[in-house]
């Protein structure tokens, strides 16, 4: 696939995915020996299964997710994005109550893809932001002018 094949799919699965929550398409475009590099929460399992669970957990808990993809950028077999995550807490979420709180905060993912699917995953995202919004830590403080 090209690295525009490449894009549309990665794009086609943060929207249906993430946005939309059809978890039936996570079989169809990440093969099911999947590797994830990105440490998930406890309890995860691991493979295609811990990304389903991974979207369930905040779809379940965040029932307005979305996530606005801001950048797209291909090259060879890998496509980096770095997306914002919105929702509004309604649910429990890693054992924090639901608090009706609004959250925002950017992730960055590189997936590797190959034979149009899905093979590896590496990602990053602001967890501790995560947490401060919902306030599960404090907030620090801000640093002196």
């Amino acid at each position: 696939m090209s690295a525009e094949e490449n894009k549309t799919l990665v794009r086609r699965f943060m929207e249906d995915v993430f946005n939309r929550g059809n978890l039936g398409l996570v079989d169809e475009i990440v093969v099911a020996d999947f590797v994830e590099h990105e440490e998930l929460p406890p309890g995860t399992p691991p493979g295609r299964e811990g990304l389903k669970a991974l979207v369930a957990q905040f779809r379940g808990a965040f029932p307005d997710f979305q996530v606005t993809l801001d950048d797209v950028i291909a090259e060879g077999d890998r496509v980096v994005v770095r997306s914002t995550w919105r929702g509004t807490q309604r649910k429990e979420f890693m054992h924090i109550p639901p608090s009706g709180k609004r959250i925002s905060f950017e992730v960055i993912d590189i997936i590797r893809i190959a034979g149009g699917k899905f093979q590896e995953h590496w990602g990053q995202m602001d967890s501790m932001l995560l947490m401060q919004q919902l306030g599960a830590v404090p907030a620090g403080q801000p640093a002196p002018a």
